[in-house]
């Protein structure tokens, strides 16, 4: 019985260090490091993931049937309740300029995998703001700046592949680090999709970097299940047991001695 205990303590830390389950890529991926345009995030860096169009996937990384070829990451699920605070940020960078190549960038909120939020979108433009990405759906998140021109120029960015220094007309450039804050509206099971994708053709490449994705400040898959904690606590509880049982043992075995 007590090694039962202690076998289930056991489980419950190898739950704890590692997440259910990890993030899906589609497309090209990646974790990199402050490098040209784009500098530390604001929080939880200095590193910071990103999607690339660079070998991007045919209808990847798209809102609808916008888009051409792309990218995309799907986060590992996490549990939040109502009211709950979901924080990151993001920073687009596109070479593509001109308005007939308007590439752009989202994040998507999913409940039980449907569409429950967009919590930015970002586009390619030769005039006004590049965030919120005009033609695209609505933010439902707070943005902090609540809107961004292009820092303009040929961005050099390492995720942009043989495109990085390179520009195709106006419009070329990186929002610099934007937030993002959503209040959770009902409890469950949810996921994050960012994407970014080419239009009308798959040359001069555009990138998302994102960074500090967290629920009530905690970084998400940091924090434990209620029910990983229930098991913690009983393993732990019942190693302790197994340990004054060991002792006893042992003080009796001296003692015949």
């Amino acid at each position: 019985m007590l090694k039962s205990f202690a076998c289930a303590a056991a489980l419950a830390v190898a739950s704890y260090a590692m997440p259910a389950a990890a993030d899906t890529c589609t497309g090209t991926c990646g974790t990199a490091a402050p490098n040209g345009v784009v500098t530390a995030p604001p929080a939880y860096g200095p590193s910071y993931q990103y999607v690339s169009t660079v070998n991007g996937v045919d209808g990847a990384g798209r809102i609808g049937t916008l888009g051409t070829n792309g990218s995309q990451l799907v986060t590992s699920a996490f549990t939040a309740a109502a009211g709950d605070a979901l924080n990151f940020y993001f920073n687009y960078v596109t070479s593509d300029g001109s308005g007939q190549y308007t590439d752009y960038s989202f994040a998507e909120l999913l409940k039980d995998g449907a569409h429950a939020a967009w919590l930015f979108t970002a586009r390619t433009t030769p005039n006004g703001n590049t965030s919120p990405g005009f033609g695209l759906p609505a933010n439902d998140s707070v943005l902090t700046p609540s809107s961004s021109a292009i820092v303009a120029g040929a961005p050099a960015w390492s995720a942009l592949g043989d495109s990085t220094g390179r520009c195709f007309s106006s419009g070329c450039g990186y929002t610099g680090w934007i937030g993002s804050n959503y209040s959770i509206a009902t409890a469950g099971s949810y996921q994050l999709r960012l994407g970014v994708t080419n239009v009308n053709d798959d040359a001069y490449q555009s990138g998302l970097a994102f960074a500090g994705i967290t629920i009530n400040n905690a970084p998400i898959g940091s924090v434990p299940e209620p029910g990983t904690w229930a098991l913690m606590i009983l393993g732990f509880g019942a190693v302790g047991q197994a340990l004054r049982s060991r002792r006893r043992d042992a003080q009796r075995s001296a003692r015949l001695a």
